[in-house]
């Protein structure tokens, strides 16, 4: 199984995900989109495949919160893509990509437990 994570590199969730990935002796990728953006076309792939715009925009966050409010709604995939890229830390994290192409989101030890089954 093929695995990329997409995070940042300071955020604790992250972190968290990376060490039970490691713990299990589950290989990954790690990906910081800070340093890394994520290209456009990947972002409008997943946004659908997690349920819309709004499931992959962290909206309880600081980096949300201080948008101004025109920005906060943005009516087209440009426009959601251009605001990520300006801020990529509106990105929910962390995103675990398979290598079936299927896109997951946040971290827990249960949804890890389930996702990563079959490798362990």
């Amino acid at each position: 199984m093929t695995i990329t994570l997409y995070g940042l590199d300071k955020c604790d969730t992250c972190k968290k995900a990376r060490n039970w990935l490691d713990r299990h002796k589950v290989g990954f990728s790690f990906v910081d989109y800070r340093a890394n953006p994520i290209p456009a076309a990947l972002l409008k792939e997943w946004a659908p495949a997690l349920g819309g715009w709004e499931k992959l925009v962290n909206r309880s966050g600081t980096t949300w919160r201080a948008l101004p409010d025109a920005r906060k709604a943005p009516g087209s995939a440009a426009e959601w893509t251009l605001l990520i890229k300006e801020h990529p830390a509106l990105i929910r994290r962390p995103l675990a990509i398979l290598d079936d192409g299927s896109v997951h989101q946040g971290f827990s030890d249960a949804l890890y437990g389930k996702l990563f089954a079959r490798v362990l």
